[in-house]
């Protein structure tokens, strides 16, 4: 009986250190997931945003108003598995606003035509920057940064900086408004997407190819992947994406600004670094994403509906990003065997 009961305690002593590593690795994937929670019960109970932020109209408005920025999360997150920045996402989304919204009150296109016109903007643009950065070999962060400001200039050439706001399609406006069975509309869109994206990147050896060519690009190439046409794909991919989001901003807004989209990039890419922290830690991923989103929105929310002063939002998102691009950096390094 003596010699039964030590047994089992060694063996138990013996699992203990493994169970303690697979508590570990789950706090570790789940806890972004944690910390949403927490933000949402905290200003759902706190008194000065008690009365609003739990509301359904509050929420659904707060979804709908982050599908933008959850469309350009995915946009950034596509170059950034490869190894590269896209600082040009949100520029190719108000670039793609502006010619959708343009063509409908300057020319009078149909609304399928305009769509049409706003997709192929940010395919091209998409296409141009996999060209420079696969196969001009120019840095990606320069060469995007060079194309958003051309994108930028173009915005304020065609806008006059005027808002466009006349001919909008009814039908556009009332998708950019509407709910399905209680669920906006938008979020249809961003739900497509991301599942697209997900079965994209995990189920297909595309998406497996993808971590790799940014894992270790020189060992991609070894193996006989052809990284530069990857490199190029995922470029093209983020300029539709981005492209997809500028069609949502023109339902939702029932128009275009002159605004070259700079203010759009920086939660994208806070969320999308602090996605790459949770469910696979070191890893950029999509659904750590949308929770990078939803912890931002519903941060910012609160604070606003709590009373904060205008400054809090964007020093809230700039900190958001600093600590994310550390964490996810210290995490990514030890993922690839890199050590702290």
């Amino acid at each position: 009986m003596t010699a039964t009961t030590s047994a089992s305690r060694a063996a138990a002593a013996r699992r203990s250190p493994s169970q303690r590593v697979n508590v570990l690795h789950a706090a570790e994937r789940y806890a972004l997931v944690g910390l949403v929670l927490a933000v949402a019960v905290f200003f759902s109970t706190w008194p000065d945003s008690a009365a609003t932020f739990p509301t359904a109209a509050n929420l659904r408005i707060l979804a709908a108003n982050q599908a933008v920025t959850v469309l350009l999360a995915l946009a950034v997150l596509l170059p950034l598995v490869a190894g590269h920045f896209d600082f040009s996402v949100g520029a190719v989304a108000a670039s793609s606003s502006v010619v959708c919204a343009g063509l409908m009150q300057n020319h009078g296109t149909p609304l399928t035509l305009a769509i049409l016109a706003a997709l192929g903007t940010g395919m091209a643009v998409g296409l141009a920057n996999g060209v420079a950065v696969a196969y001009l070999q120019m840095n990606a962060f320069v060469s995007t940064l060079a194309v958003a400001t051309l994108l930028g200039g173009f915005i304020q050439w065609y806008t006059a900086g005027q808002a466009i706001s006349n001919n909008i399609a009814p039908s556009l406006v009332a998708f950019g408004s509407g709910t399905w069975a209680g669920v906006p509309r938008p979020i249809v869109v961003v739900a497509f997407v991301a599942l697209l994206a997900w079965y994209f990147l995990n189920h297909t050896p595309y998406g497996r190819a993808l971590y790799a060519v940014g894992e270790n690009d020189r060992a991609a190439k070894l193996v006989g992947i052809p990284t530069r046409g990857y490199t190029l794909l995922s470029f093209v991919g983020a300029g539709t994406t981005a492209s997809i989001a500028g069609i949502v901003l023109t339902a939702r807004t029932a128009g275009a600004t002159a605004d070259n989209g700079t203010t759009m990039l920086f939660p994208a890419l806070a969320a999308v670094f602090l996605g790459a922290t949770a469910i696979r830690p070191g890893r950029f991923n999509v659904w750590g994403t949308v929770f990078g989103v939803t912890l931002v929105a519903l941060s910012v929310s609160g604070l606003t509906l709590a009373g904060a002063a205008d400054w809090v939002e964007p020093v809230f998102n700039g900190g958001a990003l600093a600590v994310a691009v550390g964490l996810s950096s210290y995490l990514r390094r030890r993922a690839l065997g890199g050590g702290a």
